[in-house]
């Protein structure tokens, strides 16, 4: 009797919270479709060109207006992924610092300072990065880099201004990182401790320990790399301030750029003075959805083949 009014609750859970599942998936929809309709013009025009060209030129003609969106689409992925190569060994040393080594006076105030690091505004991150973290960048890291290894391409152009690829995915990482050690912490708290204590049992070391506990939160590490990756691809006003805006289309970490968050923004407010402009950065916002859609697909495929190695 007490296992039939289980399932039945279970079934009137099920049907309570389909409604929500079918509209987020419709909100999700929806949204695709009005992405595609409002690029539609630019892609018609354009075709291929508008994604692999980097070509930006505004003209009240229509017929002479010209436009490629390569610069931003490079500039996205690019600091993107500096961001979470910065963001994720921060995150996996913080979480296991915070669980295994941090005395317990300084272990709640490191976990505040990261939650509330993760709530402040980007604007704050983007004052503090074109006036701080840039000059920093430039006067030591860049200048060192440029002069005693410009025979390595990436370090090759001249970090005149500081403001660049490079800089931008510092900020990114740093703006990431608790977003991402927040999973990675929570996740490494919850190994159960008999885990632990059976690898001192059998002799290992610290470091050994460690090292076998993070294979256990794969899941975690992944999950933290598609957020951390998710919320560098689409943030705005911080990169905005310290990237340059550049339609530069080069791997050259210190030159300036472009990512699509950022020239949405500063070109959204004159783009209905022209024909297919607002077409074009409606184009632009749908790639950036296809790059996420890319990467959290990715994600679920690496965490389920996780778990089938975990059940063999």
């Amino acid at each position: 009797m007490d296992l039939k009014r289980v399932i039945k609750k279970l079934d009137s859970f099920k049907l309570i919270t389909l409604p929500a599942i079918i509209i987020a998936f419709l909100i999700f929809v929806s949204m695709l479709i009005v992405y595609f309709i409002n690029a539609y013009p630019a892609i018609a025009k354009y075709g291929i060109d508008l994604f692999i060209k980097n070509v930006w030129f505004a003209s009240e003609e229509a017929s002479k207006e010209v436009y490629g969106l390569a610069a931003p689409i490079w500039g996205s992925i690019y600091t993107a992924t500096i961001a979470v190569c910065v963001a994720l060994p921060l995150a996996i040393g913080y979480a296991i610092f915070v669980n295994d080594y941090a005395p317990k006076p300084l272990k709640y105030p490191l976990i505040i300072i990261s939650d509330i690091m993760a709530g402040l505004p980007t604007i704050i991150y983007g004052i503090w990065g074109a006036f701080i973290l840039v000059p920093i960048l430039r006067d030591t890291v860049m200048k060192f880099l440029y002069e005693h290894f410009s025979f390595i391409p990436l370090f090759n152009y001249p970090p005149l201004s500081g403001y660049s690829y490079f800089a931008a995915g510092i900020l990114l990482g740093i703006m990431v990182t608790p977003f991402a050690a927040a999973i990675i912490r929570e996740a490494y708290a919850m190994i159960p401790r008999v885990y632990r204590e059976g690898l001192v049992a059998l002799g290992a070391t610290r470091y050994e320990t460690t090292k076998v506990l993070i294979s256990y939160i794969k899941p975690a590490i992944i999950s933290g790399f598609i957020l951390a990756f998710g919320r560098a691809l689409g943030e705005t006003v911080a990169v905005s301030l310290v990237i340059g805006n550049s339609f530069n289309l080069t791997y050259k970490l210190f030159a300036p750029g472009y990512t699509i968050s950022s020239l949405i923004a500063n070109q959204f407010g004159n783009a209905a003075l022209y024909k297919y402009m607002t077409s074009v950065l409606y184009a632009a916002g749908l790639v950036l959805f296809v790059i996420g859609l890319i990467v959290n697909i990715i994600g679920i495929y690496l965490l389920k083949r996780w778990r089938e190695h975990v059940q063999h």
